[in-house]
């Protein structure tokens, strides 16, 4: 298998049955130390009991199938390595999350940061994932993912602010407060008192548990405890009350309730709890999102996005656009009204072979004639046009722009341009990959160069209806809480 080189939300399969996950960094004067760690995860997107988390304390999982093999000085610097036999992996395991954390530091200070895939058995690279971050202290660098019998490998690249500690709890780990420095204390202390020894909660064993190793770097600070479940309510803000949310149906009514809390949980981890913004849908209705829409997909993250306008703008309204080869306002999404607008308004484009003579028949009013919109992929109208919109309806708080497809785009140099020109404005754009190919601009615009803020966020998912909450959520929120510092640094906001 020929290695690739892997962008953010990239992914390709995985044909070696033994694979080995290389953490690799330059070390130095001020780099903290990385430890690789690995989640073993059902369906639900969660562990099944503390003994699915492999990591430095707890380095082979009861199945033999994922071991944390230690670290290596190489010329180029350090090294530290998680192997997973895939053909042992139990049957209710559906992805092992390939994870990072910082001692002494965060992830800004570790330059070199990349991940590598190798197949365990010739050591010849297939993939290969060079990360940046900034204030992160933990990171999940990839997954190895079943998907229809075969597995799968995706680069990931999303950052947590609370540390080794938040990003385990967010999947189903216990983590308890190390104990204070009196009790790890020997009776006969030694001149050099031993530093305090980081701990995260393993399962009761069977077979005797490693000695927990002792970082040779300054005490880390004391890790809260944290319930297993994301429920937003370790004493930090829960998700607000939204105009018009009693209006709607009781199922919708409780899942926007769990939702709100996961976004909430989200925000909290990257150290954006209460920030407010405002928030744009875009959805992407070209010719070939057509089974996407068939099968409600498009409706259901429309459910899902709606959570997140209700968690970051109590207002209980969001404005939203639909796009193909023209791209056309919708009404305001209210809050209670969601049920209805689901129907009226989340429907593909269509194609006009003979113009438009008359207007549509059947039309509801609000609705748009999608022969209007078309079935061609033009993103660079509809960004234009949401920019347009944000300058002349200035907010006080900053806009997250969230922009659905399926890809298609070929429009890049017209894209990057509207997308350069928007650095300057107080625009977050994240953009969401939906399964297929050629994202072309949208998937390398977080590389390119020559701006003063990363204004665009993007990740891509094979099928969005099997990504858990929690973790959609954690990747739409990644990059906005860090760009909110750095264009308020920038004077922007």
């Amino acid at each position: 298998m020929t290695s690739s080189s892997l962008s953010k939300g990239a992914n390709l399969p995985v044909d070696s049955a033994q694979v080995r996950v290389e953490l690799r960094w330059s070390g130095g004067p001020g780099v903290p130390d990385v430890d690789a760690s690995a989640l073993l995860l059902t369906a639900a997107g969660r562990v099944r009991d503390d003994a699915d988390f492999v990591f430095y304390n707890q380095p082979h999982h009861a199945s033999g199938a994922v071991t944390h093999q230690g670290k290596q000085q190489t010329g180029a610097g350090s090294t530290d390595t998680v192997g997973v036999s895939l053909g042992a992996l139990e049957p209710d395991i559906e992805r092992v999350v390939l994870c990072a954390s910082a001692d002494g530091g965060t992830f800004g200070q570790v330059p070199g940061l990349t991940l590598r895939l190798l197949d365990a058995g010739t050591s010849s690279e297939l993939a290969r994932f060079e990360m940046a971050a900034t204030t992160e202290t933990a990171f999940i660098g990839g997954e190895l993912y079943r998907r229809q019998g075969k597995w799968k490998f995706r680069a990931v690249g999303q950052g947590y602010a609370s540390g080794l500690a938040g990003l385990a709890t967010d999947f189903g780990i216990s983590v308890d407060e190390p104990e204070s420095a009196s009790q790890h204390a020997p009776q006969n202390p030694a001149p050099t008192p031993t530093p305090t020894t980081r701990t995260l909660t393993p399962p009761t064993p069977t077979t005797p548990t490693p000695a927990p190793r002792t970082p040779a770097s300054a005490p880390p600070p004391p890790i809260p405890r944290a319930a297993p479940t994301a429920s937003g309510s370790s004493g930090s803000a829960g998700p607000r009350l939204t105009k018009g949310e009693e209006k709607l149906p009781v199922d919708m009514r409780k899942r926007l309730s769990l939702r709100k809390e996961q976004v909430a949980v989200s925000l909290r981890k990257h150290g954006a709890e209460g920030v407010v913004a405002r928030v744009i849908l875009v959805l992407d209705a070209s010719g070939s999102m057509s089974p996407l829409y068939t099968r409600g997909v498009v409706a259901d993250v429309v459910e899902r996005m709606a959570a997140v306008a209700a968690q970051l703008d109590d207002d209980g309204e969001m404005q939203a656009w639909t796009f193909a080869s023209n791209p056309a306002r919708l009404p305001d999404l209210k809050l209670g009204e969601l049920p209805e607008w689901l129907r009226l308004h989340v429907r593909v484009g269509q194609l006009s072979l003979f113009g438009r003579k008359k207007p549509q028949r059947g039309l509801q009013p609000g609705q748009v004639d999608m022969r209007a919109v078309g079935i061609q992929n033009e993103e660079q109208k509809v960004i234009a046009e949401v920019r347009d919109y944000a300058r002349r309806h200035p907010a006080a708080a900053p806009t997250l722009v969230l922009f659905f497809s399926d890809g298609g785009v070929y429009r890049n140099d017209q894209i990057e341009r509207e997308l350069r020109e928007a650095v300057e404005e107080p625009v977050f754009w994240q953009f969401v990959g939906l399964g297929k190919a050629n994202y072309g601009v949208l998937e390398r615009f977080d590389t390119l160069s020559g701006r003063r803020v990363d204004n665009v966020g993007f990740f891509a998912v094979d099928d969005i209806s099997s990504v858990p909450d929690a973790e959609l959520y954690d990747r739409l929120l990644s990059e906005f809480p860090s760009w909110i510092t750095a264009a308020r640094r920038a004077g922007i906001l």
